[in-house]
């Protein structure tokens, strides 16, 4: 079945990084482009960023120049790597299709405080 497992969130100060994993099993990894999504307390869950099966990235307004998405067809791994982190991006982060399964993980929590 369809499983994604995230993983790598944490409490950090604002201008600092964090870097999210996310290991995806249940479909053909490589047939699909992948996305990172996110849901803040008291919000809608929103899409941050998406890569390509051909690994091209896109970004939503507010992370691009600061986060980067990437893939591991290898091992199935899709990935966040978050810098200059800001109290905004504060969210529960979440793995799946560019068009979801209805399936989510549990989610990574990332917490930008000082």
């Amino acid at each position: 079945q369809v499983q994604f497992v995230e993983s790598g969130g944490g409490l950090v100060q604002p201008g600092r990084s964090l870097r999210l994993s996310c290991a995806a099993s249940g479909f053909t990894f490589r047939n699909n482009a992948m996305s990172w999504y996110r849901q803040a307390p008291g919000r809608g869950r929103e899409l941050v960023a998406t890569i390509s099966r051909a690994g091209d990235p896109n970004y939503i307004i507010s992370v691009k120049d600061r986060f980067t998405i990437s893939r591991d067809n290898t091992k199935n791994m899709v990935y966040l790597q978050m810098n200059l982190l800001r109290p905004e991006d504060t969210a529960m982060y979440f793995c799946n299709t560019a068009t979801p399964f209805s399936t989510w993980g549990q989610g990574t929590q990332v917490t930008v405080s000082s």
